[in-house]
């Protein structure tokens, strides 16, 4: 996929005091961006630079190859925005929220109508275009808030935390609505605390954190950089409160016990779990449950920053 956006040596400071730190990376045509990070990872500074909103002091933004401050009126014309805070009208219809926000791009005539029933049927409120916003549910307001940026079908769609606060229902057809967009040929950059959501809809990841990026990849590719294993053992009434015998055992890391549960962090690729376990059965433990943790891009969130996506 070819680079539609191009970021690169992205600097911005406030007060004298950089929050951005030089940050380097590409949104591919045709692809679905998650960008994430605690809060405080810049990502809404990098957002509001993309959208040309917020000046940036060093480094270069190319779209399709150009400057986008040298062709504003062209990139912003082929640009939609979904922000986290809704931007809608709640005394005017679906319909006419969207018809407004259309109008703004230039639409008239033939293109205005299709606009509208694109963007309405995209998100489910073809049936509801009649009804003002102010009747709607959070789930549906939400979806508004996505059709008034897509009806002008732009090439670049940027959503920052389009689900916050919304029931599980409206999160699931947003997420169905996305995919729709990108066969349609949008490329999307996403921003969530949801990490379902990334798993569900990623085409490519970058991980951010105090105004740098950390870690990007696809899924498997993050996945994959995690060079641990977490062993659950469940035990029936721990004789002993200590473990530290158990770091003999090749590939242990770290031993941890709370409770009844016994968590050993071991290197990826050494096979111990029956040294584990015949060590515990010579101290005469009884094993209630084992488990080894699957890789998921939570835990893989938590070893880049130390805090998980919601905190």
């Amino acid at each position: 996929m070819k680079p539609l956006i191009e970021v690169t040596q992205l600097t911005k400071a406030y007060d004298k005091k950089e929050v951005l730190h030089g940050i380097t990376f590409e949104i591919k045509q045709g692809e679905i961006l998650c960008l994430l990070g605690p809060n405080g990872a810049a990502k809404s500074t990098t957002i509001n630079m993309l959208c040309g909103s917020l000046s940036f002091d060093q480094g270069k933004i190319l779209y399709k190859g150009q400057s986008i401050q040298q062709q504003k009126k062209a990139f912003k014309a082929e640009l939609g925005m979904v922000p986290q805070d809704l931007a809608i009208y709640e005394d005017l219809s679906a319909e006419q929220n969207v018809r407004f926000f259309a109008s703004l791009y230039g639409l008239k005539g033939e293109a205005l109508k299709e606009g509208i029933n694109f963007a309405l049927e995209s998100v489910g409120l073809l049936e509801h275009r009649k009804e003002k916003a102010r009747t709607f549910s959070g789930g549906m307001k939400r979806r508004l808030n996505i059709a008034c940026a897509i009806a002008h079908h732009p090439t670049l769609l940027i959503m920052d935390e389009p689900t916050v606060g919304i029931d599980p229902q409206s999160r699931n057809h947003i997420l169905q609505s996305i995919r729709k967009m990108q066969t349609a040929g949008m490329t999307i950059l996403y921003t969530t605390h949801y990490m379902e959501e990334v798993e569900e809809i990623s085409t490519r990841i970058i991980i951010m954190d105090h105004g740098s990026i950390i870690a990007e990849g696809t899924k498997e590719e993050l996945k994959g950089k995690n060079q641990e294993r977490k062993i659950l053992v469940e035990l029936e009434n721990p004789h002993a409160q200590t473990f530290d015998d158990f770091y003999q055992i090749e590939g242990i890391k770290d031993i941890s016990l709370s409770q009844n549960n016994l968590t050993i962090t071991a290197i990826k690729g050494i096979e111990n779990l029956d040294h584990i376990i015949q060590s515990l059965l010579q101290r005469k433990e009884k094993i209630q449950n084992i488990a080894i943790q699957t890789d998921n891009l939570e835990t893989v969130f938590l070893d880049l920053t130390g805090r998980s996506l919601r905190d």
